[in-house]
């Protein structure tokens, strides 16, 4: 019967461990339901040890295996970032630009100062194209102070002033300024980082922010907060989310000053954190940040405390699907 076959496993199985325990002959007990008091207590006791020990080495391989992958990944980084600075460094294009600080004096990767891209009187003219064409929140639907109360901010896109200049409300000759600027800044920066494949605008903006005098006092702000141009800023996590609302599509970016006669509006770059300041870069007149628009560079604008900033500001991407439509537009005005 069931009864008597299950009466003399457990016989049989009290042998096998006693064998076990005494002289050490392996045995695997095939069957779930054995009761405990079956197996001899030090031998339970042994089991137990042996179940622990597997488990913590399980463990120890896990976080082994962690620690390499880390390592793997932080040495991937390192050789993409050597390769990254061995590419950049390419030609400037045009005379009268200068090479003021690249990614090893900026302590980063992708990141570059160019002074000389635009003249005194051509910083003049597109400063006062801005004055005359710029919307009070435009680029920023409609908010005239998108980022801190205490300062007021106006912009234009290029077809914008285009489309002004042709209706004859602002010199058609300062909007074409702007449309070749631009340009000119997108192929030194397509140049200087030796890409192989084009950039395309993916959105330009002429913006000047202004101080708000009565607003400054106890100002602890900053003019534009530290974020990244293509994913979501986690600086508490270490982490930026690529996803949208996210811009996920732009790859580089660039910012041409106008002036410098302001107090404060200093440009930075950040470690994750968005509180490591890594490089500072003071505005003026013709001078260019252009950087990748990725995890590497969080950047920000300090607050400007008196006057107005004026600056071009440009995102590029790779990516001739989300080439900017105003640009196409600009570009069958002119």
């Amino acid at each position: 019967s069931a009864r008597e076959y299950r009466q003399r496993s457990l016989l049989e199985k009290e042998l096998l461990f006693y064998a076990y325990d005494v002289f050490g002959i392996p045995f695997v007990d095939p069957d779930s339901w054995t009761p405990e008091e079956v197996i001899p207590k030090r031998l339970q006791e042994k089991q137990k040890s042996e179940r622990e020990t597997a488990v913590r080495i399980s463990q120890e391989i896990g976080n082994l295996m962690k620690e390499i992958e880390t390592l793997v990944e932080e040495k991937t980084k390192e050789s993409l970032d050597v390769s990254r600075l061995t590419r950049e460094g390419g030609p400037l294009l045009y005379e009268g630009i200068s090479l003021t600080m690249n990614s090893k004096v900026l302590n980063g990767s992708q990141r570059v100062v160019m002074d000389g891209v635009i003249s005194a009187d051509e910083c003049r003219e597109l400063q006062r194209l801005t004055n005359a064409a710029a919307t009070s929140g435009d680029g920023y639907r409609g908010q005239t102070s998108p980022h801190t109360p205490s300062e007021k901010f106006y912009g234009v896109t290029v077809f914008k002033a285009l489309k002004l200049g042709q209706e004859g409300k602002v010199p058609l000759q300062s909007a074409h300024l702007y449309y070749n600027v631009t340009e000119k800044v997108r192929r030194v920066m397509e140049s200087y980082f030796r890409l192989d494949t084009p950039l395309y605008f993916s959105y330009s903006h002429l913006v000047c922010r202004t101080a708000i005098e009565e607003a400054q006092a106890e100002r602890k702000d900053s003019s534009h907060p530290v974020h990244v141009d293509n994913c979501i800023l986690n600086a508490e996590a270490l982490v930026c989310i690529k996803e949208p609302p996210a811009y996920t599509f732009r790859d580089y970016s660039a910012i041409l000053y106008l002036n410098g006669d302001f107090d404060g509006g200093a440009f930075y770059f950040t470690e994750l954190d968005a509180k490591t300041v890594t490089a500072e870069v003071q505005p003026q007149c013709g001078r260019a940040v252009g950087f990748s628009s990725g995890t590497e560079n969080p950047h920000g604008v300090k607050a400007v405390t008196r006057g107005q900033r004026c600056a071009i500001a440009l995102w590029f991407t790779l990516d001739a699907r989300h080439s900017e439509r105003d640009r196409v537009q600009a570009d069958d005005l002119v």
